[in-house]
């Protein structure tokens, strides 16, 4: 596996990220390889080496992770499974199992806690950790991801990458940099250099459309985008303009927030094609509601709402909601949405109410809100990341 580890500075406490310097601090991004498939892998010695798909096989299955060896063929998460099936005819389906990735979760996170009260988790396989003062009094960023990356494997037998800077953004950035197994460092001043180099589609929050419309922009890189002043993103870009100005320059303000409280999980997707068809539109709804349940499962949520969310092709937007009325004092259940099967009896009752549509659709979502307060103390994962295609 590929590794690439900048060398730590001499000075334990010198790793050119200031204590907090201008509003500096030292964020790092830990991000786990290929989390679900690599515990399958793990706890199957079968499954090493193969490529291996986490989710269902049938015709509307959806992929919920896959292994490296089964990216090497395009597979990719929110894929259908018959289109991954396709790309690699030798690929193996394993169902989920969210207790496994639980606990390994739990064990990862202990790692983090051992360093730092400071963890804002993103999901069962994802933290920011903000380390500037950390508590082994160790003082380089670098070096503590370092150790974490070694513990990591240590308890529970997976890699983990991660990004060393001085805010989220570039944190993330650098995370992704040399996956699997690797570090990456990117020091003060070094930011708006390293974004610069990069294609605008690894901008968080750019999905295929965005990068479209950019390139028709002429904006490629972070280097054209930097070049557009703010009046021209706002024309093009409303409300994502800011963070666009922002990104480029290697600007984030974001404090690592340990105790967010999580509002709702979901997920969205945006047709290559209008939709209107009752039959297609069912089809789909059954593709969103997998995705969006292994997201609900991940966070281990539940909760009382479901949102079906429409966008017709005039850009109108409409959303349903059906909730599950709340029983004070009731030890039984009913009170939460907490298994699948309700949740997609909810969200097929709401797609039959709206039907037949006015107009064909280019966008359908769902998410489940009005959480259970003392199972949603983990933020969601960035909201740029929700669409699903």
């Amino acid at each position: 596996m590929s590794r690439s580890v900048p060398q730590d500075p001499p000075a334990p406490d010198n790793d050119g990220l200031p204590e907090e310097a201008g509003g500096l601090r030292k964020i790092i991004h830990v991000d786990m390889d290929a989390f679900f498939a690599s515990v399958e892998q793990r706890d199957n010695p079968h499954l090493r080496g193969k490529p291996v798909a986490v989710g269902g096989s049938s015709g509307r299955g959806v992929v919920a992770a896959a292994s490296y060896e089964a990216r090497r063929f395009g597979v990719r998460s929110a894929m259908p499974s018959v289109t991954a099936k396709r790309l690699c005819p030798d690929l193996v389906f394993v169902k989920s199992r969210f207790d496994a990735y639980r606990e390994a979760s739990r064990q990862i996170r202990a790692v983090f806690e051992h360093h730092t009260p400071l963890v804002e988790p993103l999901s069962l396989d994802e933290a920011y950790l903000d380390v500037t003062e950390d508590r082994l009094g160790i003082g380089s960023a670098t070096r503590i991801a370092e150790l974490i990356r070694q513990e990591i494997p240590a308890k529970t037998r997976l890699t983990a990458s991660a990004g060393v800077s001085y805010n989220k953004f570039l944190a993330k950035l650098a995370s992704d940099q040399n996956k699997p197994d690797g570090l990456c460092v990117i020091r003060p001043g070094e930011g708006a250099d390293f974004v610069a180099t990069l294609p605008i589609r690894r901008f968080h929050g750019v999905g295929p459309k965005a990068e479209e419309k950019m390139k028709r922009l002429g904006i490629e890189t972070g280097a054209d985008l930097a070049a557009r002043d703010i009046a021209f993103l706002r024309t093009h870009f409303g409300s994502f303009a800011d963070y666009l100005f922002r990104a480029a320059r290697g600007i984030d303000l974001r404090p690592v927030r340990p105790h967010r409280i999580r509002k709702s999980v979901g997920g969205e997707r945006t047709f290559s094609q209008d939709i209107g068809g009752a039959g297609a539109l069912r089809d789909t709804l059954e593709d969103i509601i997998d995705i969006v349940w292994e997201r609900i499962e991940r966070a281990e949520a539940r909760g009382r709402t479901v949102t079906l969310k429409l966008k017709y092709n005039d850009f109108s937007i409409i959303t349903r909601a059906k909730s599950i009325p709340q029983r004070p004092h009731s030890s039984k259940g009913g009170e939460w949405i907490e298994d699948k099967a309700r949740f997609a009896r909810l969200a097929r009752e709401l797609l039959e109410e709206a039907l037949p549509l006015p107009l064909p659709i280019r966008l359908m979502g769902l998410t489940l809100s009005n959480l259970d307060r003392g199972k949603a103390d983990e933020p969601p994962r960035d909201e740029a990341q929700l669409s699903l295609l």
